[in-house]
């Protein structure tokens, strides 16, 4: 059997690729500790400036592996371990130090929109269509869905799509805040790459901080907000990084990231 997702490097850039179209893609236990390892060893790879996730065939990802969760049903303990794995890896890609792009194609539904939730950037191709299925199955989001579309879409717009259980085209997903840029379908994964490579360019440290202060920040009142990002800033324009960044200023050529 082969894996269920493939992982691999294209310069500074880590990739982890859904490897089952023939399941839609659909997310086991095993493919989210597979994204879980990939995270762990991209993060301890110093070469390594940002993640790009894709996947192969028509679809992005259908959803959780329903044939797994019906496997569980009986057995709590092994449910509460599917649900708190799946939970805890989008979290830990929505916290990873580096930046994580996500492309989508095809069908995102239920589980597969939580993974792009997790995810910072989305590329979606022009006939990506965005959706949470759990309604339509008398189910509910399970990996952080429900929280994370009321984050970025607002609470009305939210439970009408959890609701409703129609699907989103590309352009209203955009337009909803949950995709960043729409390209052709046959240039979907290359334009997700050139964006990973252009990341991959800047300082390591400055970005993961970035994300940190933009995550972190969200649940802070503004004054706290300043704060945290004030003594950020304290801590990183001494550092090697930020000279490097002047200094290339200064002297009009590219910096050379170090950190």
């Amino acid at each position: 059997m082969s894996d269920p997702v493939a992982v691999s490097t294209e310069g500074n850039v880590g990739i982890i690729e859904l490897a089952r179209p023939e399941k839609l893609n659909c997310l086991s236990l095993q493919v989210h500790e597979c994204i879980s390892a990939a995270r762990v060893r991209f993060e301890a790879d110093r070469n390594i400036r940002s993640i790009l996730i894709r996947a192969r065939g028509k679809h992005f990802c259908t959803g959780a592996d329903l044939t797994e969760v019906k496997g569980k049903l009986n057995d709590p303990a092994a449910l509460d371990h599917f649900i708190a794995f799946g939970m805890n890896n989008l979290r830990a890609l929505e916290t990873s130090s580096l930046p994580v792009v996500v492309a989508v194609q095809g069908l995102c539904l239920a589980g597969g929109i939580e993974l792009m939730l997790a995810c910072d950037v989305c590329f979606a191709a022009e006939t990506a269509q965005f959706g949470d299925q759990h309604a339509q199955f008398g189910l509910i989001p399970g990996w952080g869905g429900s929280q994370r579309l009321t984050r970025l879409m607002g609470q009305r717009r939210a439970l009408d799509l959890m609701f409703s259980a129609r699907w989103l085209e590309a352009g209203e997903a955009k337009e909803a805040g949950l995709v960043n840029y729409i390209v052709p379908d046959a240039d979907l994964h290359k334009a997700a790459l050139e964006y990973c490579q252009k990341i991959a360019t800047r300082s390591r440290h400055g970005i993961a901080e970035m994300k940190r202060l933009a995550r972190e920040g969200a649940d802070l009142g503004i004054d706290q907000q300043m704060r945290l990002e004030r003594d950020a800033a304290v801590r990183a324009l001494p550092g090697d990084d930020v000279a490097e960044g002047l200094d290339a200023f200064e002297n009009r050529r590219k910096p050379a990231f170090k950190g």
